[in-house]
């Protein structure tokens, strides 16, 4: 059985997960530990849980779902695996960093994997399906554990609230066409978490989301 921790990191508050199940190993997923102390924070639980990390996962490659990825490779030897249309927003990082006024950020590593629509990733006894839900970045993906009831939405669905599109790559259509065809025929009861902010459910976004109620 997958379990979920959740860590609000950098002045964004963006949440990074670890996903784990029995067999103790783990997926880390958008690393946004940006300090030292939230870099501790990270390693400091894998190691209280006896984790072994194996996949590093980006559901996309705003600044603030990868200021991790150079120390998650460092730490533990993974490589970022991404969707291939989110390459341009990776390379672009040290630049929007930059822009952002972003002291010492740190590139991160080149994709050792190009995770493709609909593919199934596994680790230890779980697998989860990558969804492809473009529209708040040009090829985010969310992560589905059908079995285990719940789905990783990086920032495409939030708690009463959509991704914003305003950003290079985004577009309102698009994300919303993405919710409607890949996240909103789940259960009612499929948890999601979200890039920021609280969990939610399908349900509950279906019956309280203005951006969803003419769906």
């Amino acid at each position: 059985m997958a379990a979920v921790t959740s860590f609000a990191f950098n002045p964004f508050q963006e949440n990074t997960y670890i996903v784990f199940d029995d067999t103790k190993e783990c997926v880390i997923i958008d690393p946004g530990c940006f300090h030292q102390a939230e870099q501790k924070t990270l390693v400091d639980y894998i190691n209280q849980e006896g984790l072994k990390p194996v996949r590093l996962l980006n559901t996309h490659c705003h600044l603030d779902h990868i200021f991790g990825n150079q120390f998650i490779f460092e730490q533990y030897g993974l490589l970022p695996e991404i969707h291939e249309g989110e390459l341009p927003i990776l390379e672009s990082y040290p630049m929007v960093a930059e822009r952002y006024g972003v002291p010492n950020a740190q590139p991160s590593p080149r994709p050792k994997h190009f995770i493709q629509k609909d593919e199934e990733i596994t680790f230890g006894e779980s697998k989860m399906k990558a969804l492809f839900t473009p529209g708040h970045s040009p090829a985010s993906l969310s992560f589905h554990f059908k079995s285990e009831g719940f789905v990783i939405a990086g920032d495409v669905l939030f708690y009463e609230s959509i991704g914003r599109t305003d950003l290079p790559g985004g577009d309102y259509d698009t994300l919303i066409a993405s919710i409607q065809r890949e996240l909103l025929p789940m259960k009612d009861e499929t948890v999601v978490f979200s890039g920021h902010g609280p969990q939610t459910t399908i349900g509950h976004e279906r019956k309280n989301n203005p951006f969803l109620r003419s769906i």
